[in-house]
Parts: C-alpha cells; structure tokens; sequence
C-alpha cells in the first residue's frame, strides 16, 4: 500500500493547480466518490452532513448536492458557522449550489446552542462528519468541539471525510476526535490513518481516487516550496541558517556564485572559504559575503585547523565549486566531509569521492551526467539511460548504496534519496552557461539549513530552474549565472 501523509497531498493539490488542473475539479470528483460510498452502504437513508468552513467542508457540499439527486435519499446540511466566513471560493461556490439542490434541510449554525437545539439527531440513519478533515492543527474550537461530541453521541452511522476531524493524521494526535465508523481518504492512504492507535477513530479506512494528475506527484512543484521551513517574522539572525562555502583556487567566480545564491535563496549568514589569491576577487562580487582567505592558491590538508570552527559553527557547507582536482586538494575534501554535520558536495568535490562519505553527516550530491559516470564507476557518460523511467531507476539505486540524495542534474533533473525519487522540468537550455550548477548547489545549501535534504534537493533544483526561466524570458540564449542568482527572490516569494 502506497502512504502518503496529509502535507505531502497538499503539496500534490498544489501541483496539479499549477498545471492547469482547477481546484474545483477535484473538489467535484472528492465529493463524488464520496457520494458513490455512501450509496455502496445503503439504497436509502436520511443523511445529515456536518460541514466545516474549509475544503473539508467543501467535499461534504459536494456530496450532499450529488446524494440529493438520488431516490431514497433525504439529505440535511449543518453549516458550523455562516457561508460568509467560508474560507475557500471552491468551497463557497459548492454551499452556495446547495440551494439550487433538492435539499430538505440548510442551516447556518451560528453557535454551540444551535447545535444542541438541532431537532434532527435523532432522524439521521448516516452522518458524514465534514468538520475540520487532515487540516486539524492545534487546539479545537466552538462550535466544533460540540459538533463532535453530538457526532460521537448520535446513534447513527458516521463517515468521516478524508480524516475523523479532531485527529491531526500528520502528527497521529488529538485532544478529541470523531469516532467513525467508515472514513474515506483521498487518492493515496494518510500515513496517520493506519497508526496502531488510529484504528478506533477512523473505523473501515477506504481510498477513493479523484484524478490527481501523475505530474503532481512525480514532478517537483510550487507546492513543494510551500511546504519549506523558511524565515519566521520572529527569526533572529543565524536561525535561518549559516553556510559556509569552501571553494575556489583555479576559479573564484564559481564560489562567488554559489554564496550569492546561498543568500538570495534566504541563508542569513554566508562565510566563503578561499585561497587568499582570489580572495579580494571573491570579495569584489558583493559586500554580503563574509571572506575567509586560506593561505596560498589551492585548498589543502594544512587548511584544517583554519576551517574546523567555521565547519562547526556551519548549518551546512557546500564544497567544491571552482576547488580544482590536484591531489593535495581532493585529500583535504575527504578531510573536511568527516567533519560536516550538512554537506552539499558539488563540482571539483565530486571527482575522487568514495561514498557512503566516511563520518555520520548528511550528505547531498549534485552531479551532471559525466560526473555521475565517474561516481558509478562502470559506465560511460554516454551510456547513462536518456528516459526518465531509467534514470530514476538508476539514481534510485545509486543514492540507496551511497546513503546520499543524489541530484543527477540534466534537461530533467532526477533527484532520489534511495526511498524516494522525484524529476524536475523547470530550466532551459540557456542554463548550460557556466556557473549555473554552482547557483543550484548554493540554493540547496540554503534551503538544507533548515529543510531534510530530500525536500532541499527537490526544491532547489525546482527554483534553480524556474528563475533561469525568468532569466531566460529576459535576456535569451545571452543569459548569466548572475541573471538566474537575480531571480531567486521572485520564484522564493511568488503566490503560486
């Protein structure tokens, strides 16, 4: 059985939004199937339908509207406070519908007292508890506490839509809930919804399909980014994260660019670790970042003692832009991963490197394709599979053995944990500058800071592209690594 928890479907609804697929549309197909289940349980019956303000409330309008067209069904809707505080279009547009549909029975209920002077309890064969669904967070509110209390106190048959309210499916809790004896969820299982302790609240679990798009899931979209644990209005300086870049010798705008996108994609503090020959060079890009000069004009194991505490006082470090591939360089690397809590491995970093990456940091690797032939070992460039179906296989498989998240970066990138993989679509060909694939390492180390490494990966990879997209609208086949860095704010901020 596939599971799914109820953040990850808001994230998939958002997806399908941003396809083209009408939030509506899927309303109309939950409610539906709802209906459908209904019917599966009897070809007769008074049904009273207690709906919350939110979506939730919105598939049980959607239910009612469909049952009300069918014979031996009597339908009546309680609405927990009036249609103006509904808090959806979708769903005040399905309330609103009610009136035009043989329905014995709508009410605004204003308070707890509405609720308990209800004449109709007693009347109800089934009701379908549409209250507060897997949206539930914190604590419960009138008149919704006392709607569930008359719910679990009715002698009727209850369904619970998409979740027995009062019970948060994320985090397997509650204060009180719905005690169901049939609970339809939708399109996958909820991962809270099959917990030893849920069994007695949520009754018969059953999964109805509503035409979730495959995209959606599989593709990484805007509600991936809503999901992110970004700055807080109460966030001091550092909680939002410190990286610490450690790059340069051969190249300086490499690093340079990896920072710069560090903090456009919301790291608070970004120290840059480079040779002191391209340091003031470093430094000319932007009075934002914080330059650390190393001795000399190449990364090496005498650097230790210098960056130790500033790997330590790290959230993350993103190593190997523009580092350069002599020997003493690439034995300093193996040294510095040991160390790392976090690490974005990219570029220079990845040409020796030995995985699972010896010490118990996290780790993220970022590599295009002749680069992941390299770290396979066994297989040319060329030899690496074009479709997509067989580069997820192959990531898969690869992230899995080397217990790290693999970003295999290309036309669609294939990003993969070894549990989980995921493509991405957005960029354009003029990304194939140069520097480029050190924005995309700078971003995910910002967003690594304070996300897993899956969902950094994902995410980086998706506003990495989608602001080479706005570049590429502006300035075509001439556009820049620093074009694309200019960008991030406005993928970072948008309202999908």
């Amino acid at each position: 059985m596939e599971v799914i928890t109820p953040s990850r479907m808001r994230a998939i609804d958002n997806n399908c939004f941003y396809l083209g697929m009408n939030p509506l549309q899927l309303m109309e197909n939950a409610g539906a199937g709802i209906a459908r289940e209904i019917c599966s349980q009897t070809g007769a019956a008074t049904v009273l339908f207690i709906a919350g303000r939110g979506n939730n409330g919105g598939d049980a309008f959607v239910a009612a509207r469909h049952l009300s067209l069918l014979p031996g069904f009597r339908v009546r809707v309680l609405l927990l406070g009036s249609a103006s505080q509904i808090r959806t279009m979708e769903a005040r547009a399905n309330f609103d519908l009610l009136t035009y549909s043989d329905i014995d029975d709508i009410r605004e209920i204003r308070d707890s007292a509405d609720l308990h002077s209800y004449p109709d309890w007693k009347e109800a064969d089934m009701i379908v508890d549409g209250v507060l669904g897997s949206g539930m967070k914190g604590r419960l509110r009138e008149p919704e506490s006392t709607a569930i209390d008359l719910i679990n106190a009715a002698d009727a048959f209850v369904i619970s839509i998409d979740s027995p309210s009062g019970f948060d499916p994320d985090a397997g809790s509650f204060e009180k809930s719905v005690k169901a004896d049939l609970t339809i969820t939708f399109h996958k299982m909820k991962a809270g919804l099959i917990l030893p302790n849920s069994k007695d609240l949520t009754g018969e679990v059953r999964v109805v399909k509503i035409g979730v798009c495959r995209d959606a899931e599989e593709f990484v979209g805007p509600g991936d980014l809503k999901g992110l644990a970004l700055r807080s209005a109460s966030s001091h300086k550092g909680n939002a994260g410190s990286i610490l870049v450690i790059g340069g010798g051969p190249y300086s705008g490499a690093p340079a660019f990896a920072s710069l996108a560090a903090l456009r994609a919301g790291a608070d503090l970004v120290t840059v670790a480079v040779p002191e020959s391209i340091s003031h060079i470093v430094a000319a890009y932007s009075p934002d970042l914080i330059i650390k000069g190393m001795q000399g004009d190449r990364l090496c194991p005498d650097h230790i003692p210098l960056l130790k505490p500033l790997i330590d006082s790290s959230d993350v470090v993103v190593i190997g832009p523009g580092l350069g591939r002599g020997a003493a360089t690439l034995e300093a690397i193996r040294q510095i991963l040991f160390m790392c809590k976090k690490a974005v491995i990219d570029a220079d970093a990845l040409y020796d490197l030995s995985l699972p990456v010896a010490g118990s940091g996290e780790f993220i690797v970022t590599p295009h394709a002749g680069e992941f032939s390299r770290l396979l070992g066994s297989i040319p460039g060329s030899e690496i599979p074009v479709s997509p179906e067989e580069r997820k296989s192959l990531v898969h498989t690869f992230s899995k053995e080397g217990q790290v998240v693999t970003v295999l970066k290309g036309n669609i990138d294939v990003i993969s944990d070894g549990r989980e993989t995921r493509l991405n679509r957005t960029g354009n060909a003029g990304m194939t500058v140069g520097g480029t694939g050190d924005v995309l390492a700078g971003i995910v180390g910002a967003l690594f800071a304070t996300n897993s490494a899956f969902d950094a990966a994902c995410c980086g990879c998706f506003v990495n592209g989608a602001a080479g997209d706005l570049a590429f609208q502006e300035n075509g086949y001439g556009l820049l690594a620093s074009d694309v860095i200019r960008k991030i704010p406005y993928i970072m901020k948008q309202e999908w």
